[in-house]
């Protein structure tokens, strides 16, 4: 089967490698999509992954192959690749290793995932995909369950304002969830116009350029002088972060939900006397998936504005889509069709 390779300094090669068989207790997946996320595309800019790794772990496809003892699973049946319940003692590290560190999660990860034509996963691992969910909605069923438990770590209530710094796919995902769980005027920040078009599709009610204007004085002025009760940062930048401790008001919340991979200058004396709520949000949970595929039926989440037809690439595209994610300006959402 196809399957494209990281090389190591930022280099993918289209390679021929053996077709996974299921053990007994294993399904094989035939990937349909493989979208691509920012922490793939971190792991290419700073050359976390190791040099013959598979990345891609926003998938769906269908049943392909099923081991003997597997019993859930028919061929032919439509899943998203992750969201399944570990059974007791088989949680990921990233639920499981008090201590894990996501530099050295990333580095460790050597199995080969979605940016191929097959790959294999335990038979608990996929979720089942809803009649009322495309395969193109499903393949983004993953970061949108990203966005779903930041927000539902979050202490957002119902008509509280809301910030979101960073239109990317996770940042539109935590517009709309928000959006679901009751918030009231949620603001965007976005410089570039495609991901702030795509902002304003989805309901954001402000789009505030930080390029061009003063983001802090912008969402003020829009939530009359308090500021949103809580930010999402969804850019990871010293910027974002730091003016997301600046834009809340006395006991407000600020969520890290995009992974910084530089150092991150703060200053708390601007805002520890307001007493900020500051926590982190990484990945998602089994409940999450299935509260995305849900929202994602029921049309509470829409991902049209995310995806166009330029934004699906072969197998053989991945090397230029990479090259335009690390500073993107007219894409919102890549995804992979192997």
């Amino acid at each position: 089967m196809k399957a494209a390779v990281y090389k190591g300094n930022r280099r993918f090669e289209i390679e021929e490698i053996p077709t996974p068989t299921p053990g007994p207790n294993e399904v094989v997946l035939r990937i349909k999509y493989c979208a691509i996320c920012g922490t793939d595309v971190h792991c290419f800019m700073y050359d976390v992954a190791p040099p013959g790794t598979v990345m891609g772990h926003e998938y769906c496809g269908t049943i392909a192959a099923v081991g003997s003892a597997v019993t859930r699973w028919r061929v032919g049946d439509r899943v998203v690749g992750g969201g399944g319940a570990a059974p007791p003692g088989r949680e990921p590290p990233t639920h499981s290793t008090p201590r894990a560190n996501y530099r050295e999660l990333a580095a460790a990860e050597t199995r080969v995932r979605g940016y191929a034509e097959y790959t294999r996963l335990e038979e608990w691992e996929p979720l089942p995909i809803p009649d009322g969910v495309t395969d193109e909605m499903a393949s983004l069923c993953e970061p949108c369950s990203v966005a779903v438990h930041a927000v539902r770590l979050s202490q957002l209530k119902l008509g509280d304002p809301v910030a979101v710094l960073g239109a990317g796919p996770i940042g539109l995902f935590c517009l709309q969830a928000a959006k679901a769980a009751g918030a009231g005027a949620v603001i965007v920040s976005e410089p570039a116009p495609a991901r702030a078009a795509s902002a304003r599709a989805l309901g954001a009610d402000a789009v505030v350029n930080p390029f061009s204007q003063d983001v802090e004085s912008e969402v003020l002025s829009l939530t009359d002088g308090l500021g949103p009760r809580v930010v999402f940062d969804c850019a990871g930048l010293g910027s974002t972060l730091d003016q997301a401790f600046n834009l809340v008001p006395r006991g407000g919340q600020v969520v890290l939900v995009a992974v910084p991979w530089e150092p991150m200058p703060v200053l708390p004396a601007e805002w520890m006397s307001r007493e900020v709520d500051f926590r982190t949000s990484f990945g998602s949970r089994h409940a999450d998936w299935l509260i995305s595929l849900d929202l994602l039926e029921r049309g509470k989440i829409d991902v049209a504005p995310l995806l166009s037809e330029e934004g699906f690439i072969p197998l053989e595209g991945i090397q230029e889509a990479f090259e335009a994610l690390m500073e993107p300006t007219t894409e919102v959402q890549m995804v992979v069709r192997p």
